[in-house]
């Protein structure tokens, strides 16, 4: 039977019995490491007017005519360097995330929640999670990107992507979309609990460094919150450990292109740190909710390459909060006002 048979076909309480979809959403990655996959893959990420504000024709021009003929084959090396036997790190992860998240929501009671995982680029794709809800009879859905600091370039395009499918359906679900979660308690303790249990192990470094991804200075001028809300995470987490405020720094990553973004620029930072008789640092980076070619390839190995050729000696990357427990528990937490 078509799940658009007329009402008299169903009992109204059976039809309208209300369940709890959770669309967990992440950023992306392509399918393979290689040159085809990551055309196809910066082409959907790079088209989106979300991550490159200049005007439509001449960026588009730019794309197809430059950039798509020249980084597919640069990035597909990057990629090939963090795959493994499970495939790319990220969805790796948010799969086991997915999991774990089920599992403890079942466990808690939420017997009619079902947890999905989708990625804003590449796959499963968000319109092929929020149609696996749909067909499994969803009423309700909670859309949870994995990005704990809004932003308009990830949890702005989020939204937009799922709109989009939304336009197309004649039933639409009553829709929770939760737009960040940087200052909920028990993500914040998740962090700390990281940080700690890095400490404890490998002793206090002489500077520790909070490195968020970058975005074009010129995005917060136009209003996009995400720099204070990176500033209000650092801050949450030195308070909830106690430290002392000279021990930390943060920094962005991750930039491309001529235009200014935000500052002080990770790599920069690191380059001139041993200048300035600071060679043992430990970085983590708390916009990822999980590991990425960002953190694996860019912070594990291109900026400790950078900082120890300036001549620092300790070097450490504190992981993502990937599938950890506490980090559970904290989306747990963010999700239970929705359920």
């Amino acid at each position: 039977m078509s799940r658009f048979s007329a009402v008299t076909d169903n009992p109204h309480d059976q039809r309208f019995h209300q369940k709890t979809g959770v669309l967990l959403t992440n950023l992306g990655s392509p399918d393979a490491p290689t040159a085809k996959a990551l055309r196809i893959y910066l082409r959907e990420f790079l088209s989106d007017p979300r991550i490159v504000e200049i005007p439509r024709l001449v960026w588009m021009i730019i794309l197809h005519g430059i950039i798509l003929r020249v980084r597919p084959q640069r990035s597909a090396k990057l990629y090939q360097s963090i795959w493994t036997e499970n495939g790319s790190p990220l969805t790796h992860i948010t799969r086991l995330q997915r999991d774990k998240l089920a599992a403890q929501l079942k466990s808690q009671g939420y017997e009619n929640t079902q947890v999905v995982m989708a990625m804003r680029y590449g796959n499963p794709s968000i319109e092929a999670g929020l149609e696996e809800l749909r067909d499994k009879g969803f009423t309700r859905i909670v859309v949870l990107p994995l990005y704990p600091q809004y932003s308009s370039p990830t949890t702005g395009s989020t939204f937009d992507a799922v709109a989009k499918v939304l336009r197309k359906w004649r039933w639409v679900p009553e829709l929770h979309f939760i737009n960040g979660y940087h200052k909920n308690t028990t993500y914040i303790e998740s962090l700390a609990n990281s940080i700690s249990e890095d400490l404890q192990t490998n002793g206090v470094p002489q500077k520790l460094v909070f490195s968020y991804h970058g975005m074009p200075k010129l995005f917060l001028e136009r209003g996009d919150p995400y720099y204070c809300l990176c500033l209000q995470t650092t801050r949450l987490v030195v308070e909830k450990l106690g430290l002392d405020k000279d021990l930390v720094v943060s920094t962005f990553q991750s930039r491309f292109g001529k235009a200014e973004w935000l500052k002080p620029y990770t790599d920069a930072t690191l380059e001139a740190l041993p200048s300035e008789g600071i060679k043992d640092i430990a970085i983590i980076s708390p916009a990822f909710s999980a590991d990425c070619l960002e953190t694996l390839e860019e912070l594990e190995s291109e900026n400790r390459e950078i900082f120890e050729h300036a001549g620092g000696e300790k070097y450490r990357y504190i992981a993502a909060l990937n599938d950890r427990d506490d980090h559970i528990n904290a989306l747990i937490d963010v999700l239970k006002p929705m359920l």
